[in-house]
């Protein structure tokens, strides 16, 4: 179901009212129909099913080898603050005869990113998702995130980043998997 958008923006001139700001200011007088229109935009996940995003986009592949996209940018928003998260995103899995269209990875990224967010749980979604679209041998999945409700506010620490995980299948059974996995998107191995 689509947000209402008048109900959006009344809370908006609401909530600026009650910061002490004159909504009706040249500044801030179509503030709240731009935020209602951009909160539409970065919740859109709740309205998009995975089997829409991959949209059959899957491909009969023999080869055992592993397939790695690096590198996806993300941008979400903390459940906690309502502030942004952003960073990248590392897919990697073992096919076990269906592979994936180049860009369904992407898409399922900013599918659960575009939702109130944890990172832990945006990790553990990712995974689960590729895993069981494909019925892979293996997945991993690393988020590298800044978030800015650490960043602007609270402890105010402007260079932290924080690293999430999820293995399954084989990259959780097998170290050299994992390794591997770890060595392909550039990180190094513990």
């Amino acid at each position: 179901m689509e947000p209402d958008l008048n109900k959006i923006e009344s809370l908006v001139r609401q909530l600026l009212a009650e910061l002490g700001e004159d909504p009706d200011r040249e500044g801030l007088a179509k503030t709240p129909l731009r935020v209602a229109q951009a909160m539409r935009f970065l919740t859109q996940g709740y309205r998009t099913e995975p089997a829409t995003v991959i949209n059959n986009a899957l491909f009969t592949q023999d080869a055992g080898g592993m397939v790695i996209v690096k590198d996806i940018e993300l941008y979400s928003l903390c459940e906690h603050h309502m502030l942004p998260f952003f960073g990248r995103c590392h897919i990697g899995y073992l096919p076990n005869g269906k592979v994936f269209g180049v860009s369904k990875l992407a898409r399922l990224v900013d599918m659960y990113a575009r939702r109130l967010q944890l990172q832990e749980r945006l990790t553990e979604q990712i995974s689960q998702v590729v895993m069981e679209s494909i019925d892979a041998a293996g997945v991993g999945v690393m988020i590298e995130a800044r978030h800015l409700c650490m960043m602007m506010r609270g402890v105010e620490k402007q260079n932290s980043t924080m690293v999430t995980s999820s293995v399954l299948g084989a990259f959780r059974d097998s170290v050299a998997t994992r390794e591997e996995f770890l060595s392909l998107i550039g990180r190094p191995q513990h």
